[in-house]
């Protein structure tokens, strides 16, 4: 089956056909049908580009490549750490639009003319990226704003990139195994509505005010205030924040501001947003903080967030709490809940890896990075045949970027060791710790409280519709069933022998002319027989034992 060529993206399967020419995948365009939009363009033999080109390249081809390759850029799980380091510096700028068609696309969304919505408009823009362009301005109230106005046809663009991307998804979903197992139509979907979000200037202003509310207990994080009535969802106007972006601060800078301070009430900020909130910004790079006149941080640039629900919240505390402690089995089996397992699952592997991960981060506790730790779990869980849930690995690229800010403020800041006191020490959201020890214990047990009614209904209804399973895993099933007949016969035997002895008890009460030593001898008889079945059944008991234990010391030599 080869792909349906649209004459009008005819363009679009060009670009993506020679892309994956160019990286070593000509199989796919060939088994696709995208051969024929190639013409005479195909690669030479052999030829494979950098990580760096095919970054280069995502640019070259426009907004939703470059958006495409920044999501890959935290699926570690996915592709080797070459390509995502190199996606993880693709830059989102491009050449501005022109002031007439800011002006136009301001009028259009307001209202009204863009000299009666701002006292002054500033017509060269402070920068321009692939979907919008920001612009100084002053409010007539005297408000010093910023304005992020939409680049004209992007939104049409992207819906016809997106259009070219779904058909080859399940195309390949269909006839890679590769991609149906990484569940490339899924992967996309989760990509569309991401993108969806960020062409929509008003959920980014909710995403302000939401932030804003999450970091209001902490007076030295700042978040920009939105001007609801001049923002539509292709015009965002919000607050202006004077400042330096943290990548442009000097050392004479760093050594009059409270640095220390400032890294751990940030990390703090964005542990609150993780753990607590469920809500946090996905790219708190460099880039997007700024250190403002008055020493305190702005955090910018909403317009990609990420969610997470409550189950997923506590999971992912004890997780960080089990890596911190050291704990590599109960990051293996948590890892293991979070993540959906595919046919290829290797439980051995992924516990053996995760041991080496949690080992190595426990011995470098103050060089090893949170996030590097998160998003190398989710490369194991991937090779493990685990599929991580996308919110894992941005949480894991949120704590590296954070992890490398805080650096800048603070040199001497231990990552490790300040994500395991500030996880501690959470006491909202229904948590409320008191120990180390016990914290995690209390988690599984809100786990099991909200998830054993489900669970119970459903072996219910596999009971009543007569479908209830039950597997047994063993090593030797001869051996397995030898031994559950010997349970049987031992706990046989000693029933009978306890009935042998309530009976000889009652027996003895009744009156009888024939007696032993005294007992009326049915009685006596019976107590006799009961004292040697128990015997015999204790010495068999023992001797089996040394047996099983002798046979086990024998295996583990040879082993």
């Amino acid at each position: 089956m080869a792909l349906t060529i649209d004459p009008r993206h005819l363009r679009r399967y060009r670009d993506i056909a020679r892309l994956l020419v160019k990286y070593g995948r000509s199989d796919v365009v060939q088994a696709a049908g995208l051969d024929a939009v190639l013409r005479d363009e195909q690669a030479a033999p052999g030829e494979m580009e950098t990580a760096e080109h095919l970054a280069a390249d995502l640019e070259a081809m426009g907004p939703t490549f470059v958006k495409l390759g920044q999501l890959l850029s935290s699926r570690v799980d996915l592709l080797p750490s070459t390509y995502t380091d190199a996606l993880s510096r693709l830059q989102d700028s491009l050449e501005p639009f022109s002031f007439d068609e800011v002006e136009d696309v301001v009028t259009s969304e307001l209202g009204v003319r863009l000299a009666r919505a701002y006292a002054d408009f500033d017509e060269k823009p402070m920068a321009a990226a692939s979907l919008g362009q920001v612009h100084r301005a002053v409010l007539r109230s005297g408000d010093e704003v910023v304005v992020k106005v939409q680049r004209p046809g992007v939104r049409r663009t992207v819906a016809d990139d997106m259009d070219v991307l779904g058909e080859i998804a399940e195309f390949l979903d269909e006839h890679s195994a590769a991609a149906a197992r990484f569940a490339l139509t899924g992967l996309l979907e989760e990509f569309r509505r991401s993108l969806l979000d960020e062409l929509d200037y008003r959920r980014e202003a909710s995403n302000l005010v939401r932030l804003g509310e999450i970091v209001a207990d902490r007076p030295r994080l700042v978040v920009p205030r939105p001007y609801d009535g001049l923002t539509t969802s292709r015009v965002l106007t919000m607050e202006r924040m004077r400042g330096h972006k943290v990548t442009e601060l000097n050392p004479v800078v760093l050594t009059d501001i409270d640095g220390p301070t400032l890294a751990a009430d940030l990390v703090a900020g964005y542990l609150d947003q993780i753990l607590v909130a469920g809500f946090f910004h996905a790219d708190p790079h460099a880039g997007n903080l700024l250190l403002l006149d008055d020493a305190r941080l702005a955090l910018l640039d909403l317009g990609q967030v990420a969610r997470l629900d409550e189950r997923m919240r506590g999971r992912l505390v004890r997780m960080l709490l089990a890596v911190a402690e050291g704990k590599s089995g109960e990051v293996a089996s948590i890892a293991a809940e979070m993540c959906e397992r595919m046919p290829s699952y290797d439980d051995r592997l992924l516990r053996r890896q995760i041991a080496d991960l949690v080992d190595r981060a426990t011995r470098e506790q103050s060089e090893m990075q949170a996030g590097s730790v998160v998003l190398h779990l989710t490369q194991v869980c991937g090779a493990a045949g685990l599929r991580p849930p996308p919110a894992l690995a941005m949480v894991g690229k949120a704590l590296l970027s954070l992890d490398e800010v805080a650096r800048t403020l603070d040199p001497h800041y231990r990552p490790v060791e300040v994500l395991r006191e500030h996880t501690v020490a959470l006491v909202r959201s229904g948590l409320r710790p008191s120990l180390e020890g016990t914290f995690s214990a209390m988690l599984q047990t809100k786990d099991l409280v909200e998830q054993l009614p489900g669970r119970v209904n459903r072996v219910m209804a596999a009971l009543a519709d007569g479908d209830l399973r039950v597997r047994v895993q063993a090593f030797d099933e001869k051996e397995f069933l030898d031994g559950l007949h010997r349970m049987a016969n031992r706990v046989a035997t000693g029933l009978v022998v306890a009935a042998l002895v309530v009976g000889a008890a009652v027996l003895s009460q009744v009156h009888s002319t024939s007696t032993i030593l005294g007992y009326p001898s049915v009685a006596f008889i019976f107590f006799l027989i009961a004292a040697v079945a128990g015997l015999v059944l204790v010495v068999s008991i023992v001797w089996s034992d040394r047996r099983m234990r002798a046979r086990y010391t024998r295996s583990r030599d040879r082993s």
